[in-house]
């Protein structure tokens, strides 16, 4: 009996909506990772972009545990001469609420071209609207 291969072709893509209100980081996270890699699928196939595409709002409310809103800081670095900039988890989700998310699934995928793939098709939105009324994404309760 031969393993099924999925093709890049096999591949079908659905739209699903997260609420990410009063969910953990991490948790929710891990759960996004899971459904933009297909691995909640029975067609998953590590070499192929077999997962769907997944429309989160409401991430400004999302919550970390502990103190990691004061402690956990975020590193980034221009390459230049005194280009390190560091924030902390609380002053990031205050400017830039869709970053926070971004992050933590983007170390939870791979690190290559598939991966970069599969992140475009993450769309994050800070408050309750979202522009993709059109595809009919369908709502998952994690």
């Amino acid at each position: 009996m031969k393993t099924y291969q999925a093709k890049k072709s096999d591949a079908d893509h659905r739209w699903v909506l997260v609420n990410a209100e009063g969910k953990i980081l991490g948790r929710l996270a891990t759960e996004l990772a899971k459904i933009l890699r297909g691995k909640n699928k029975p067609t998953f196939t590590p070499h192929v972009d077999t997962g769907d595409f997944v429309v989160v709002v409401n991430a400004g409310k999302v919550t970390l545990t502990g103190k990691k809103m004061k402690t956990k800081m975020y590193y980034h670095h221009s390459n230049r001469p005194g280009g390190l900039r560091v924030t902390n988890a609380e002053k990031l989700l205050s400017q830039k609420p869709t970053e926070l998310i971004r992050l933590a699934v983007k170390g939870m995928l791979p690190k290559n071209s598939l991966g970069r793939e599969m992140l475009r098709k993450l769309k994050i939105y800070a408050g309750p609207k979202h522009p993709h009324e059109a595809q009919q994404p369908v709502s998952l309760e994690m």
